[in-house]
Parts: structure tokens; sequence; C-alpha cells
């Protein structure tokens, strides 16, 4: 089934739910205005239909190959590459005075998440290096921001990041990559990284690799990493490319998912040691890879809310040509579409509710990046950092859990159909798997949400969003439209056990830390559906015409059928960590 870009669902969303209207009436970014976004979505939009969207299927298919050190991704994939960096749409958030378009983060996450529905595998080449192009700007020498940035903002060249080797995954502290001073300002870079997204191809003529190692006498553990930029090829003063630099791919990654995105374990140093820069001070590199690690995360989350948008088109496509079963009263011969089934529209709804609540929080969160970094008023920029520190771990994980549901969900609405791979069904919950591992495995996620971001300024951050939430839901409540059903009772109700738990976790984070991390993953979700479907219903009460009709629906089934889970929640929470600290018997090898 073909994508269709869901622009005045993403529109609406950035407007109504996430404050991009505000955005543009503060004149933070001079040139932007609700018709720009619009039309810049419009254009996504169609982009991802006619050039990317038809290269899913058969790049699923194909995979990215390895042969004698060389990467080749599937057919059309460098063609339609070429196509992206010439619309521009790298330097769509870029800095102005590198090439880029100065755009909000808000703007560009909407449309990644368009990428990302046309074909994930294609729209993960994108994000990390829009995070190397953040890293360098934040932390890069002149030299390095005036070697790199222009052709990286335009994505002319492509960046990577390099964390993970075969013994040290989420633990950072077990890094053994090094680095070794030559004297002239330049290191060399000796080790091995897997899991590295697009780490080697033929799309640009250079790969930026940012690369965590530690110097010869580093403290042990993460505060004796640094961070260093390393080329695939080195770059000559007048700025054209020179030796190829002692960096290769020695393996490819088999993977369940994203089969035509490159995922190669890369080699540092066989000859010699690979060239490389330090970027930010020494042992500090944690710090400056935590800059793209943030950004990263939220457009993981990004791909989560992608993969179901997509998931959930082709289950309804299919749910409205799909003739099984009958109505009372009908011959034994006749069959409606299975959309007219209750169980059926139950899953399609449960689809795009939560799609919606997802989407929502990720684009809140990216506009409170771009309020963190660019209001006029410094107590402003520091809330607004507060609130995106808050919610990144919500647009993370909730996110990417929703995606992995969704797709499982389109699955079942196929029926046998979509347990084949012809359908597409299948590949859409295969590639959505991964996004709830990498960037910090989703478990991660809910710990540092409970253990560093509720906690910011002793809770005063968190409970002023609970206040802002209790705003919403009083004015859903005055509003008093019979559209929204019994949405306000459900949103009070799951706010309380937000605000329950909430104070529950200030309390045990500190006096009894395991009794939070017991309860961390659940506190997650039940943060993000009360916040979700808050912000879902008042978004709702804005919206005009049959959209508005739409999105009122999707609001009030989203309080009325997934927000009671709460209750439930708030028990797991609070009242858990018992049964799991008696497990230790039942957990036994």
């Amino acid at each position: 089934m073909s994508y269709r870009a869901p622009v005045a669902e993403i529109s609406h969303t950035l407007t109504s739910i996430a404050g991009m209207r505000e955005l543009a009436d503060s004149g933070i970014f001079p040139d932007l205005s609700v018709d720009l976004v619009d039309a810049v979505l419009e254009e996504a939009g169609r982009f991802a239909s006619d050039v990317i969207a038809p290269l899913n299927a058969p790049g699923d298919a194909a995979g990215a190959r390895l042969a004698d050190g060389i990467v080749t991704l599937p057919d059309g994939w460098k063609e339609a590459y070429q196509r992206w960096v010439e619309g521009g749409w790298g330097a769509l958030p870029g800095p102005v005075d590198h090439g880029g378009q100065g755009l909000p983060v808000s703007l560009a996450v909407a449309v990644q998440e368009i990428w990302n529905s046309a074909s994930m595998a294609f729209g993960i080449g994108t994000v990390l290096t829009a995070g190397a192009v953040e890293a360098v700007v934040a932390h890069g020498s002149d030299t390095l921001r005036q070697t790199y940035l222009d052709k990286l903002v335009s994505g002319e060249w492509t960046g990577t990041m390099n964390l993970t080797e075969p013994q040290a995954g989420s633990d950072l502290a077990l890094l053994r990559a090094r680095a070794e001073p030559v004297g002239d300002g330049t290191y060399r870079i000796f080790g091995t990284k897997i899991f590295i997204t697009y780490g080697e191809h033929e799309l640009t003529d250079n790969i930026v690799h940012l690369v965590l190692a530690r110097l010869p006498d580093a403290p042990e553990g993460t505060r004796g990493i640094s961070l260093f930029l390393v080329p695939k090829y080195l770059v000559n003063a007048d700025g054209s490319l020179g030796a190829r630099n002692d960096v290769h791919c020695t393996g490819l990654e088999h993977k369940l998912g994203i089969h035509a995105s490159a995922t190669c374990t890369m080699t540092y140093g066989d000859n010699g040691g690979a060239i490389g820069w330090l970027v930010g001070e020494e042992n500090r590199g944690l710090n400056c890879m935590f800059t793209m690690m943030n950004n990263a995360r939220l457009h993981v989350g990004i791909q989560g809310v992608a993969i179901a948008e997509r998931a959930f088109q082709q289950a309804l496509a299919f749910a409205g040509d799909r003739l099984q079963g009958r109505k009372p009263g009908m011959g034994p011969t006749q069959a409606v579409a299975i959309i007219e089934h209750p169980d059926v529209r139950r899953n399609l709804m449960t689809m795009r509710a939560l799609t919606a609540a997802a989407r929502a929080i990720c684009y809140l969160t990216a506009n409170a990046i771009d309020r963190a970094h660019h209001a006029a008023d410094p107590d402003e920029r520091a809330r607004a950092l507060e609130r995106a520190n808050l919610l990144t771990p919500l647009a993370k994980a909730f996110s990417t859990d929703v995606g992995t549901q969704v797709a499982s969900i389109g699955v079942q609405v196929h029926g046998g159909m979509g347990y084949i791979e012809e359908t597409g069904a299948a590949q859409h919950l295969r590639d959505a798997r991964i996004a709830q591992i990498y960037e910090g495995t989703n478990g991660i996620q809910a710990i540092d949400l409970v253990t560093r971001k509720i906690t910011q300024g002793g809770g005063a951050a968190v409970r002023a969003y609970l206040d802002e939430l209790d705003v919403l839901a009083r004015d859903i409540a005055g509003a008093n439209t019979d559209a929204l059903g019994r949405s306000a009772e459900r949103i009070g109700e799951s706010l309380a056990h937000l605000r329950e738990a909430t104070e529950w976790m200030l309390e045990r984070a500190s006096a009894h830390p395991d009794d939070a991390l017991c309860g961390a993953t659940p506190y997650l979700e039940l943060f993000s559906l009360a916040a979700g479907g808050a912000h879902l219903a008042h978004g709702a009460l804005a919206g005009a015409g049959a959209q508005g009709q739409i999105q009122r629906q999707t609001a009030r089934f989203f309080a009325e059928n997934l927000m009671p889970a709460t209750s439930g929640l708030l028990t797991a929470v609070t009242g858990g960590a018992a049964a799991l600290a008696a497990a230790d018997v039942a957990l036994q090898v």
C-alpha cells in the first residue's frame, strides 16, 4: 500500500497541541509562519510518497550488502538520497551560517516522521547526521566547524555515532577503544565499534564518524571517555578530499528489520591508527556525545510514531477492502468489510489514538527544545530545558512502545494475511522493534525518568507540568462538549493517578531507590497515557470541520478506552516492588 503523509493531522498537532503557532508569533524564528509550516509539510509529503515510499518494500527484500569492504545499498537508494539533498531537506534545521535554513527542531522532527513513515530504513540515515551537526556546533573547534559543518548540514556528507563495542552496550564505562595523541593536534584511534548505523555506504563522498575512545592516562569508567571526529576520507586544506583514513567496515549485521539500513561493524586502526580530532575537552566526551544522544532519542521516538502511522494506514485500507463475516439478517454467502466488525474497529481506533498521543508527546518535546535553545529570556530557556529533559524519556520510550504495539495490532487486523510478507504488515512490525532498543533501551529511559528527570529542582519541574495538565483538564471540562463524551472525567482521574504516582516516586527515589526502579516502567506508561490524553482532548477543542470531528472522536476513544489503564498502572507503580523482590527463586537459571 502507498503512504500518504497525514499533513492535516501533523499540522494540527504542531499548532494546536505543541505550540508551533506561539513559536511563530514569538519572533524567535523570523521566517517562521503557520503557512510556511504547512507548505513544508505538503512538499515533504509529496517527496515521501513519490520518491521514498516506493523503495521501502524492495529495499527490505534486497537489504544492504557487504563485499570486499564495500557496502552497497538497494537499487534506487543513492538516487533518492541525492534528490533529498538537492531538495534542501538536510538543511532544514541547520545553522544559517553553515548553509542551513535555521527552522525549528519541531518542524524538522515532523518532517522526520514523514521520512520514517515512507521508509524507516531511509529515515534513520538522516537522523544521525543531524545529531552530528548539533555535536560539532556545540563542542567542535572552529577548525572542525569550518571543515565539516557545511557538508554535514547540506547532507552531502553523513555523520555517525560510534559508542557500542562488543563488550560494552549501554554500559559505556566498559569501552576499550583508545586514542593516542600524535603531538600535532591529531590522535590515532584504535578499536572496534558495532551496530553503527550507516557506518559505511556509497550515498555520499565522505562519512564523518564521531567516536568515543580513551586517552592513555584517562581515568577508569565514564569519566575517562573522550570524543573524536574521524572522517572516512581526510579533508585537505582547500576542502577537497584526501587520503582514505584507517577506518573500515568489517561486518554487516543481519537484522530482524530495517534491512536496507547498513548496520556496520567498524574497525579503527588496523594499519597504524585512524586519524581523528578531539571534540570538546579531554575525558568529557560523554557530555559531548549526550548532545547527539538526546537529539537521537527524540528522533527515535518519532520513528515509533512514523511506523505506527504507516501500519495504521495500511490496516485501515485493508479493513475497508477485506470482506469477511456477516451481520445479523444477511444471507450465508454475503459478507461485509471487516471494518464493520466492532472488534476490528476497536483495534483500528486503538492504533489511531495511540499514534496521535505519541505524536503529541514527541512534538511537545521538540517545541521545548526549540524554546530552550532560542527563547529570549534566560529563565524561559532554563524552564524549557527542564521540560525537554522531562519529556524526552516519554518521547523515546512511550512512542517506540506504541510503534511496536500498533504495528502488531496491524498484523492482527490483517489476520493470516498479516503474517506473510507479501502484504507488508509484517515488515512494519520487524522494523519497529529496534526502536525500543537503540539510543538507550526503554527500561533505561524509565530509570532516567524516575531518578533524574522528575527530581529536577527537587520535583519542581514535574509538579509545574502536572499543574499545567490540570489547567488543560479544567478547560476540557469547562468546554462541556458532547463530542468528547466522558473525556473530562477520565482525564481528571488519570491525572490524579499521575500526581499520586509522582509524589510516591519522588519520595522513594531517595529513600527507597529500588522501589522506584521496580515501578519505573509502569510509571512512564502511566505518565504518557495521562499527559497524552490531556493534550489530545485539549487540542481537539480547537479542531474544525471533518478533521476536527476525527480529532474529537480520537481523543474521546483514547480517554474512555485507554486512559482507564492508569488505575492499574498506579497499583503496579506503588505496590509491585515486593513481588519482584520475592521472585529470586522464580528467576534462578
